[in-house]
């Protein structure tokens, strides 16, 4: 096994956090440090709460410690796409007229995977108002593919798939309308699913299309 724990699968990983193989912060250690450096290749990341995130891991290696175990994720640090609401953090959906909208509460989705244990710890750049099968806007930029920086990540959780495929994230959030998740996912050889309509809450996350928009998510193996 590496020591990069961070090339390991989710699965393994939550059994190592369980058994005290590794630490939560640990992981969120690695992943930030992968995000030092390959987000400025990539610019996948766009926003983030380090502080908070960290002190969250140290709350999680405590009751690890004690044999207590929040759920599946517990201690792996996890990413979500900008269009979810997350105190703290501006939900944009690259429209710069919406650089001023900071939520007041978080998203039930957000909320449950902190429930479940996650470290949440960054947002990840879409296109404008998500609508495109690329993921460049003006308040962040351009995301590349991190398998080729010449290439598009995809859309519109091109920011989700590349963090994700750069092991800077056990797993992610994204949306999907028709494609948004899914095209991301196959341009950066990852893995990502459409959940059936109404599984997942839509509450507090950006949707292109809302009678088709669901939120799922990304993770560089079907078992995951």
């Amino acid at each position: 096994m590496s020591s990069d724990f961070m090339l390991e699968t989710a699965t393994e990983l939550a059994k190592l956090v369980r058994n005290r193989s590794v630490s939560s912060r640990e992981l969120l250690q690695q992943a930030i440090a992968r995000y030092e450096a390959f987000n400025p290749l990539v610019n996948a990341v766009i926003e983030k709460q380090i502080d908070q995130a960290t002190q969250r891991s140290f709350v999680l290696d405590e009751m690890t410690a004690q044999g207590d175990f929040t759920g599946p994720f517990h201690g792996l640090p996890i990413t979500i796409k900008e269009a979810y609401d997350w105190i703290g953090t501006a939900s944009t959906w690259g429209n710069p007229e919406w650089k001023a909208n900071f939520p007041s509460v978080n998203s039930p989705s957000v909320e449950r995977l902190m429930s479940a244990g996650a470290v949440i710890w960054a947002k990840t750049n879409v296109p404008f108002m998500l609508g495109d099968w690329q993921s460049f806007n003006e308040i962040y930029g351009c995301t590349n593919n991190p398998w080729d920086l010449t290439r598009t990540p995809g859309g519109s959780s091109g920011g989700s798939a590349s963090i994700v495929a750069a092991h800077g994230a056990i797993a992610a959030t994204g949306t999907d309308t028709g494609g948004s998740i899914r095209q991301p996912a196959s341009f950066c050889g990852i893995v990502g699913m459409k959940p059936t309509y109404g599984r997942c809450s839509r509450w507090g996350v950006g949707a292109f299309a809302s009678s088709l928009d669901q939120a799922g998510p990304l993770s560089r193996t079907v078992r995951d």
